[in-house]
């Protein structure tokens, strides 16, 4: 394919990769960067995008396969130490020794939150903290929905295992 050629479609596919990212649940400047990507991608191959039946398909695929790859080498945000305890948030304390022990309480489950397998956590934490839907979590870690289930089940089993041991102590 020509310069000529490639510039007149530019415009459509970069909105068809756009529109893909979007769709997988990129912001709109992430989407951005992904379309731009995706053409500087095209244009490095824009002598074979002939034998392409439709290139708008491959421009889309390309789009989901580098928001996914930058969405899994992204960093899980970690919860700052220092912070108000999460027991503090959920109801008024009476004295330091209540605050002390909401305090040692979520020390206790941070502990346990960090030694879920990663994944278990990721999903959890996007769950509970991100309010991101099943369908949101199965899409954007490119997992079945069935998947998320059963690893947001597990992950919630292993606490509250843990819970009822340290209630039993």
């Amino acid at each position: 394919m020509d310069k000529g050629a490639f510039e007149q479609q530019a415009r459509t596919w970069r909105m068809k990769a756009v529109g893909a990212s979007l769709g997988c649940g990129a912001g709109k400047e992430e989407a951005e960067d992904i379309a731009q990507d995706v053409m500087l991608r095209l244009w490095q191959m824009h002598d074979e995008l002939d034998r392409y039946d439709s290139v708008e398909a491959l421009a889309a695929l390309m789009a989901r396969h580098l928001l996914r790859n930058h969405q899994r080498r992204r960093q899980p945000e970690r919860l700052e130490e220092g912070k108000v305890p999460m027991a503090a948030l959920m109801g008024s304390y009476n004295s330091p020794h209540d605050l002390l022990e909401m305090k040692e309480d979520d020390e206790w489950l941070r502990a346990r939150l960090e030694l879920l397998p990663t994944t278990q956590r990721t999903l959890l934490y996007m769950r509970q903290v991100e309010r991101r839907s099943h369908e949101e979590l199965a899409r954007l870690l490119g997992i079945e929905l069935t998947s998320v289930s059963t690893l947001l089940a597990r992950a919630r089993r292993t606490l509250l295992e843990e819970i009822k041991r340290r209630a039993e102590l």
